[in-house]
């Protein structure tokens, strides 16, 4: 079977995107080399205040925005949380909900830089993905999850004549070793420390 290299993308900053694996010539029967080279890949870094948590997804429906909003402050009552969704036909809107006005804002504010239809991110405070997470993807609109973090995030977008979508994310940090005896032991006495277990 013959390889072809896939095409190399330029982020909107500077920043080069290479797909550097081999793919199988078939997989450019039904692709035009137009088609292919209009496609463009970047990254988005995601803001949001170093004591929230966010949860990004994808989901499918206008009425994602109030059944995530009901299934959040039905699990966690007091909960603070803005709610924002890339309205994907229509109006194209970003939609938004929430019980904090500074979190609303910074959830619309990242939705509106990914501009990835049918997306939704929640930013939350003084409650975690743990408490809240089954209830998200419960929601009967939510397709995926792409991840549920209080880390640096970086969402890895491509964008066409049509529109953006996320191809996945980039959560924390990459891996520096493998934990100890003395890493479980401090990692047990974490999650105990903070009443996650007896």
């Amino acid at each position: 079977m013959m390889l072809m290299k896939a095409p190399v993308a330029e982020d909107v900053p500077g920043a080069k995107i290479s797909l550097d694996k081999a793919l199988p010539m078939d997989f450019f029967e039904n692709i035009s080399i137009s088609e292919v080279c209009s496609m463009e890949l970047r990254l988005e870094q995601l803001k949001f205040p170093s004591d929230t948590n966010i949860i990004l997804g994808q989901s499918h429906f206008i009425k994602t925005v109030e059944d995530l909003y009901e299934a959040l402050v039905n699990t966690v009552p007091g909960i603070k949380f803005g709610l924002a969704f890339c309205e994907a036909s229509g109006p194209c809107l970003v939609r938004k909900e929430g019980t904090d006005n500074e979190l609303v804002e910074c959830a619309v504010e990242n939705m509106l830089r990914l501009g990835a239809g049918h997306s939704f991110l929640i930013v939350m405070r003084n409650s975690f993905p743990i408490n809240v997470l089954n209830a998200v993807k419960d929601c009967r609109e939510v397709v995926s999850i792409f991840c549920a973090t209080a880390n640096p995030v970086q969402v890895i977008l491509a964008k066409t004549e049509q529109g953006s979508g996320i191809l996945g994310v980039i959560d924390g940090n990459s891996p520096q070793g493998i934990e100890l005896d003395t890493d479980i032991t401090n990692r047990k006495k974490f999650l105990r420390d903070i009443g996650y277990k007896r």
